[in-house]
């Protein structure tokens, strides 16, 4: 005799290792989609004001609530998935280097989900180690497959499981390839922390193709999901991960590389059409998601979940963000560049481990940046000032975000600030100390966190290095 898919999952949920039914009775239990873009920019988003054209997350947001100050722990892929996916910081997972290995403790959503009888479905851009911490049925590897969504919605109605469905886009990571036409290059608004060359309008043109082209994604999954009758009880989840690859984004620790866009849809539960400030971040997903289903939160997250804003029960969540940045596994050897953040309701503070060191990342190395450069040489002061401002970095930074968004003017050494500076650095070290970040011990120790692959990769860089 078969047993009734409600009473399976009371079964799993009474043998899950730190996941407990909350209540005497199993609530109902919505689906879950979640979307992730890959290296987007939030305010590049037609939602956010941004010029690029995104017409299903424009609807998406009218359906839903749109957060304005969400953000991830990393401004690095890896990182920023393995946090997004356990709900830890990125150290105490182990998963802080690019690319990111989790130590073989952690649990992910996967299990949670699972043991409560889920279906667990991750379909595109994987880039999280080891697969024993995230155990999810997989398909595709760069993007989401439309007819993998199909046999999960397929499965779920035919055993009267939910589902997690993750769609993990690789746009609009460069290269911009499927960008091509649709922005002419002399017609994009470019932000203040960019120079006006032609190779910057260019790059920017078929990036926000790439942009729209996400957007495209998120209407063929959406569309796939009310056609199988699945709107109403799917709570969907839209993220856009870490900033773009143009300096003061990617790699940095700046808003433009920690915030990210969030669209949360869940007919009935979320209030279409508001905006919420509440200040949230990507480990708060997993325990967010695990109330949904009626779970209790597991001790071990470093999440909170942020269901009462999301219902309308809360309009604020935490009082301060936190992230770092390691340059360790995504270069050629050393240099290798630090940085630890946080952030209240209006500043950000940067600590830069190593200021004496030259900041560098592959957008250093770019075209476009080369562009900037010569700029600056021919006398650009716009062009002198930025690219001055991404090589070389004091070894703290404070801004206003409230008036500074782009994070142009350093208030480090404003006196009339001392105290904020002060609060926010304790913050920090408190945080640290908490995840067992020791700094810049931490981030000599990061090679051993890293793929062989990535290992090689930094062996080889140093051994040129002292071969200079």
């Amino acid at each position: 005799m078969s047993l009734a898919p409600s009473l399976l999952a009371a079964l799993a949920w009474a043998q899950a290792p730190g996941v407990e039914a909350v209540g005497d009775e199993a609530p109902p239990r919505p689906s879950f989609l979640l979307v992730l873009a890959d290296d987007c920019t939030r305010d590049d988003l037609g939602t956010y004001g941004g010029p690029a054209r995104t017409p299903h997350l424009d609807r998406l947001a009218a359906e839903g609530l749109t957060f304005t100050r969400c953000y991830q722990a990393s401004p690095l892929c890896s990182p920023t998935r393995s946090s997004l996916y356990t709900g830890l910081y990125p150290v105490k997972s182990g998963a802080y280097t690019n690319p990111a290995q989790a130590y073989e403790w952690v649990r992910s959503i996967a299990h949670y989900l699972q043991a409560a009888g889920y279906l667990t479905h991750l379909s595109g851009k994987r880039h999280v180690l080891p697969e024993s911490v995230f155990p999810f049925e997989y398909s595709g590897r760069r993007q989401p497959d439309p007819a993998a969504l199909d046999d999960v919605l397929a499965r779920s109605r035919e055993s009267g499981r939910p589902f997690l469905f993750i769609a993990a886009s690789s746009r609009p990571h460069f290269p911009w390839d499927d960008g091509a036409g649709r922005y002419a290059p002399d017609e994009v608004v470019l932000s203040p922390v960019m120079v006006d060359t032609p190779e910057t309008r260019a790059a920017y043109a078929g990036y926000l193709g790439e942009v729209s082209a996400f957007d495209d994604e998120v209407g063929v999954l959406l569309e796939r999901l009310e056609r199988a009758g699945r709107r109403d009880d799917t709570l969907v989840l839209v993220l856009s991960e870490q900033g773009s690859r143009f300096p003061f984004a990617k790699w940095t620790c700046y808003e433009a590389g920690l915030a990210s866009a969030c669209l949360v849809r869940w007919p009935g539960r979320v209030p279409a059409g508001t905006r919420s400030v509440a200040l949230i971040e990507y480990v708060d997903v997993v325990p967010t998601l695990l109330e949904a289903a009626g779970l209790a939160r597991p001790e071990v997250l470093d999440g909170q979940s942020f269901l009462p804003v999301l219902t309308g029960a809360a309009t604020t969540h935490k009082t301060h963000v936190f992230a770092l940045q390691t340059t360790r596994g995504i270069l050629d050897g050393p240099p290798h560049y630090g940085i630890r953040s946080v952030r209240d309701e209006r500043y950000r503070y940067i600590l830069n481990l190593t200021p004496e060191v030259a900041f560098h990342s592959a957008a250093s190395k770019d075209p476009m940046f080369v562009s900037w450069e010569r700029r600056a040489a021919a006398g650009d002061e716009h062009a002198r000032r930025l690219v001055a401002a991404y090589g070389t970095r004091p070894a703290e930074e404070l801004y206003d975000c409230a008036q500074d968004p782009w994070n142009l003017v350093n208030l480090a050494g404003d006196e009339s600030l001392a105290e904020v500076r002060a609060g926010l650095r304790a913050r920090l070290d408190a945080w640290m100390t908490a995840q067992g970040d020791e700094g810049q011990a931490t981030e000599l120790a990061a090679t051993e966190r890293l793929p062989e692959s990535a290992r090689r990769r930094e062996r080889k860089g140093l051994e040129e290095e002292e071969g200079d």
